[in-house]
């Protein structure tokens, strides 16, 4: 099966961004959505290190080394943005006020549930960090993972084994082989990519999909 590349995916993402958003972008793959949003909308970016109206990623040449996002890498801030303290930006994603924010994922049930933080494993490094916030306080939690892991295990589950990030917050889950919504009654296929079809995924999922 072929399917998107994760500049493709991020673009894809930031077409279903709903202009007038207010936006957090997790730490990984889910920060090249930021290159991709439409221009002449408005979306305005949240850092959770503090910046409201966060840009692109800088020009070569160009990096202010005072600018960069939770995950430290090099941002850029668009005109009338706002920097705050850690406290105050927590209290933006535990309050309620981020209409969507986009998370990387170990695994994701079919229930909603969020396992991103840590594997579990012996000597695993466990990395939550205000991933449970957003999980908890986002209107809209949307994942953007790759479909398998590196050894071909689906990160789509029917129940995580993974320590759990939050309870049934996903909403919906963009992979490079499909987009799922999260349902009652599971996880239901919202778009195909490449030559994927329903079968394959059933078939690389163990999971009935509708």
């Amino acid at each position: 099966m072929t399917g998107l590349g994760r500049a493709e995916l991020a673009q894809r993402i930031a077409r279903d961004i709903p202009e007038g958003s207010y936006v957090n972008l997790g730490i990984g793959a889910p920060t090249l959505v930021a290159n991709h949003l439409p221009a002449g909308l408005e979306i305005i970016l949240h850092t959770e290190n503090g910046l409201l109206g966060m840009g692109p990623a800088p020009e070569p040449g160009l990096v202010d080394p005072d600018l960069i996002n939770a995950g430290k890498q090099p941002v850029t801030a668009l005109p009338g943005a706002a920097y705050f303290h850690h406290a105050d930006s927590f209290g933006m994603m535990r309050g309620g006020h981020l209409d969507v924010c986009v998370l990387g994922a170990f695994q994701v049930s079919s229930s909603g549930d969020l396992a991103n933080w840590s594997t579990g494993a012996p000597g695993a490094i466990p990395a939550v960090g205000g991933a449970m916030d957003l999980a908890s306080g986002a209107k809209n939690v949307w994942v953007m993972t790759d479909l398998l892991t590196r050894d071909g295990a689906s990160k789509l589950v029917a129940e995580c084994s993974y320590p759990l990030t939050g309870v049934g917050c996903v909403s919906r889950v963009y992979t490079d082989r499909a987009i799922f919504d999260v349902t009652p009654d599971g996880f239901r296929v919202r778009e195909l990519f490449g030559d994927t079809t329903l079968g394959e995924l059933e078939r690389l999922t163990a999971l009935d999909l509708t």
